[in-house]
């Protein structure tokens, strides 16, 4: 995506949109006034479809938009989880997220809501506008239809699982005298449905398997697919062994493929490679957000949307001297000791500068080694742009934001096949596979049962996808929660969340609507079970 869509993006959100507003942008706007623009006269030659699609992804990047100070917008999806804390405290919308006591004026449950719809609205705009596009070339035509109902596909499935039943908007609302403008929301299986349509369409679209420049890849599209069904066999939806099935089959055509071509797809060798610039897109980096600091940041409509930098880096520590600007960084997000603690003794991803976690850096980035007083989250960390000892950084964070890894495909499949018959040598070796590259001894096969197998998978989870904003999804799909000291699973409702001392209601399960979409769009109601209404 570096060429093919990068280099798209500012020119095709110079023509945004607002949620479920028409959007249009051209390579080519010298052809005629942009003010003459329409979305008409604007899908009518193949690059229209490219430059459509770019916009599509950009908009995606709402995902770390910021959410007041000190805070972004994938805040959310850790906060609640209870494996971090804050040292800064300075944002009372985070803090009401670590505190589990968010409502609908919560500002990163707002723009969550807001960011997904945008994709949903540029998305629809290019399946709706690009089939009439002659003469193009039927497969570009179908590759972009397939990227686009992936994508939609992705902000459906975050919706569903963060706020139950949502309204299904599958084409483009041109304006408020719309007959569906003020949508009301459908059940969640008519959503699954559409979801899994988006991408059963995205995997017959002739993606190729891998694809270095960051765009919509069959392995991510098969390893989503994978992750959509185990999530319908688990909760709310509860359909058990033939979504079982489904998920571990589907994530075992991935499986198979890379162990047919290594080179391609597999693990990396070391988790330093997981936050490379080097790395992006390629081998274990099956699906990422594509950041690029030649991308500058718009705003459209009254909506900002983030620029090309890489938006982890409220994971530094609070003014840590880490990198070329000396003390820097807010503490707004750091893990809770008593999750770092919860490691197996020895596992290589708590080591310092090695794993997911640093407890020593270099001074203003490239000087002597000092100590950070704590573990802070490595994971996301970029020695190209901070520097390293010796080596000046380049200040330029191009990193990416991994969505889907390898590893998660090979725990799909071990958790989803152990559910239709126990463990077998298939998921051991899919298990062993996480814990060998942790430099773990995993347990011989004969001593696991489907059960403590279950729960052996989810530890890895927990501990695998730390930080990268799964792990709330993995809480709501299982009802369980990790217990850090016991190292067993809690029910959801009445976990204490160690950090705060909060306990996990049944109404956290589903986020609340924000109160101003259903001033908005009274049709939206009722608001979700035990957050006030309006």
């Amino acid at each position: 995506m570096r060429f093919t869509i990068v280099k798209n993006i500012s020119k095709a959100l110079l023509c945004g949109t607002v949620l479920l507003g028409p959007v249009g942008c051209s390579d080519f706007l010298d052809e005629q006034p942009p003010s003459n623009l329409t979305t008409e006269s604007f899908y009518t030659i193949p690059d229209h479809a490219e430059a459509a699609l770019a916009s599509v992804y950009a908009e995606v990047r709402f995902f770390g938009g910021g959410a007041g100070i000190f805070s972004s917008n994938w805040q959310l999806l850790e906060a609640m989880t209870g494996t971090s804390t804050t040292e800064t405290a300075q944002n009372s919308d985070l803090n009401n997220l670590y505190s589990l006591s968010h409502d609908g004026n919560t500002v990163h449950v707002v723009n969550w809501w807001n960011g997904l719809y945008r994709v949903i609205a540029q998305a629809n705009l290019v399946l709706d506008r690009v089939p009439a596009i002659t003469p193009m070339p039927e497969a570009q035509k179908k590759k972009i239809l397939g990227e686009a109902r992936f994508l939609r596909a992705w902000a459906y499935f975050t919706l569903v699982r963060l706020w139950g039943d949502v309204p299904l908007i599958t084409k483009p609302q041109a304006d408020a005298t719309a007959s569906d403008f003020r949508p009301a929301r459908n059940n969640q299986e008519e959503v699954y449905k559409l979801i899994v349509e988006d991408l059963q369409a995205a995997e017959s679209a002739g993606l190729a398997w891998m694809d270095v420049s960051g765009r919509v890849n069959l392995a991510a599209v098969k390893t989503q697919l994978a992750k959509v069904y185990l999530t319908m066999a688990g909760f709310p939806l509860s359909k058990g062994a033939s979504h079982y099935k489904l998920a571990a089959d589907k994530a075992l055509e991935v499986i198979t493929y890379a162990t047919s071509k290594p080179a391609e797809i597999n693990l990396f060798s070391t988790y330093e490679d997981v936050h490379r610039e080097q790395t992006e897109n390629r081998l274990e980096h099956l699906f990422m957000i594509q950041y690029n600091t030649i991308v500058p940041g718009v705003n459209v409509s009254g909506v900002d949307i983030p620029g090309g930098s890489n938006p982890m880096d409220n994971f530094y520590g609070n003014f840590k001297p880490i990198n070329f600007n000396g003390p820097t960084g807010t503490g707004s997000s750091i893990p809770t000791l008593d999750f770092y603690n919860s490691f197996e003794t020895g596992d290589r991803r708590t080591k310092d500068q090695e794993g997911y976690f640093y407890t020593t850096y270099f001074t203003n980035g490239t000087g002597a080694r000092f100590d950070l007083g704590r573990p802070y989250v490595f994971k996301h960390f970029n020695r190209t742009s901070n520097g390293t000892e010796g080596v000046a950084g380049t200040r330029q964070n191009n990193l990416n934001v991994p969505l889907i890894r390898y590893a998660e495909t090979l725990l799909i499949f071990a958790e989803a096949q152990n559910e239709v018959g126990g463990p077998t040598q298939a998921t051991y070796d899919a298990l062993k596979r996480i814990r060998d590259r942790a430099q773990l001894t995993t347990p011989a096969l004969g001593t696991y049962t489907q059960a403590n197998f279950r729960e052996a998978v989810w530890r890895e989870r927990w501990w695998e996808f730390c930080y990268e904003q799964i792990t709330w999804f993995d809480m709501v799909r299982t009802r369980k929660v990790f217990n850090e000291k016991t190292k067993g699973f809690d029910n959801f409702v009445g976990h204490v969340n160690l950090n705060t001392n909060k306990v996990l209601e049944q109404k956290h399960l589903l986020l609340p609507l924000g109160v101003q979409e259903m001033l908005n769009n009274p049709n939206l109601r009722p608001q979700n079970p035990g957050y006030p209404g309006v």
